[in-house]
């Protein structure tokens, strides 16, 4: 949370002659000190407008729900309600605040949900422009299912931008910089979430309590929300894994060691946890598995395709599988330099209308693939992902520029 310092000091606007120079003064004292008060309350006055509005921006602090107001708000979680890319999600209004409302299995138990106003203190500490603001959660009464509620933001998810059934040959991401501008928001997301978000969660002044790293657990193109009217993207779920208990909380182990073994006995229960097509081959909860999803999500921009599709082969007369990642590296496996962006130029999504700088695409897949790689050791972490994302941003801006056409020119129709 941020902290303001009571005392504001703000420098006195009336001059002070200096007491080697004596100099008389050209005022009255009636005038001198109008002035001064006068400019004193202004000043006054903008130093606590800019407070006001500075406390103003910050988030609010999240609410611990009783069951019986998610269930009110939600109409008994009718599917009236229900969110269009959520089965387990509802839209409604908490305490005057549009809110996204989303059903998880508890996982900690009925007798940890006491702890749960502290965990939710906790994760709302992390606050990035490219997540989801949390507002709230709750554990139902029989403490095996959680309630977590979110900002609701107008706008679709990433899935359904990309791919609509009703519409498949059109996107509302027609441009190559669009594309760019969600993966770097992602990118950048994703590193608040593994390299900030723990520090922000743990409380100044308490050495015995130590930074937990953060892992998303949930990233995936339908957890992602692009909003309108400035196509940006933010991530759903912030906070979620922790909460309910998909992943282990050593913050707690270190305060009560015998949670430890419980947390081992479980373990292999929590690995196989995932979403199919972005759970990585080591099939554990990490940060190095949220750097996978996100490379498939990367690979789903570029493409448009899904994780894993079926499609029918006639010869056979069968479905085969068809995974993104495979058809990825045949796209990029040829040593020649112009065939390979030949293969690239086929692969990408063909609703781009070949509008895009092959080079800054044939790398963004590089980096795709580097971050799913089976070995996890192998894979970048989210902040040199970020770094190379934001590289690749910017040389897309400056094709952009490049290619764009001139609105300047006039032209004369006269005669010479």
């Amino acid at each position: 949370m941020c902290k303001f310092k009571r005392d504001v000091s703000v420098a006195d606007p009336t001059p002070r002659p200096s007491p080697r120079t004596p100099r008389r003064s050209t005022f009255s004292s009636s005038t001198l000190t109008a002035a001064t008060t006068s400019s004193s309350s202004s000043t006054s006055f903008s130093s606590a407008t800019t407070l006001s509005s500075l406390r103003d921006s910050l988030p609010d602090r999240p609410t611990l729900y009783r069951p019986s107001e998610i269930a009110s708000a939600t109409s008994n979680f009718h599917p009236s309600r229900r969110l269009p890319s959520s089965s387990s999600g509802w839209r409604c209004t908490l305490r005057g605040r549009s809110a996204a409302v989303f059903l998880r299995p508890f996982r900690r138990g009925p007798r940890d949900a006491s702890r749960l106003i502290d965990r939710l203190a906790s994760v709302s500490r992390g606050h990035h422009v490219s997540l989801v603001r949390l507002i709230g959660a709750t554990a139902s009464a029989d403490g095996g299912n959680l309630y977590v509620a979110y900002e609701y933001l107008p706008g679709a998810s990433l899935a359904a931008c990309l791919r609509n059934p009703k519409n498949p040959e059109f996107t509302v991401l027609s441009t190559w910089m669009s594309r760019m501008q969600i993966a770097v928001d992602l990118a950048q997301g994703l590193e608040y979430i593994h390299n900030h978000a723990a520090a922000a969660s743990s409380p100044a002044g308490n050495p015995d309590r130590r930074s937990v790293p953060f892992v998303h657990n949930r990233i995936k193109s339908s957890a992602v929300i692009v909003t309108e009217p400035s196509f940006n993207a933010k991530i759903c779920h912030f906070g979620t894994a922790v909460l309910s208990g998909e992943v282990p909380d050593d913050n707690a182990a270190a305060a009560d060691p015998s949670t430890s073994e419980t947390r081992r006995s479980k373990s292999r229960a929590m690995k196989i946890e995932g979403s199919r097509g972005y759970m990585a081959p080591e099939v554990e909860i990490s940060q190095k598995s949220d750097v996978y999803a996100l490379g498939v999500v990367f690979l789903e921009l570029l493409s448009g395709e899904e994780p894993l599709q079926y499609k029918m082969v006639k010869a056979k007369d069968e479905l085969e599988r068809v995974s993104l990642i495979e058809s990825a590296k045949r796209a990029m496996e040829l040593t020649d330099e112009d065939e390979r962006r030949r293969n690239v130029r086929r692969w990408v999504d063909g609703r781009l209308k070949d509008s895009f700088p092959v080079e800054v695409a044939e790398r963004m897949a590089r980096v795709s693939l580097d971050c799913v790689h089976e070995e996890s050791e192998e894979r970048p972490d989210s902040a040199r992902v970020a770094g190379f994302v934001s590289k690749l941003y910017l040389e897309s801006m400056a094709w952009e520029k490049n290619v764009r056409t001139p609105v300047d020119l006039t032209v004369s129709m006269g005669p010479r």
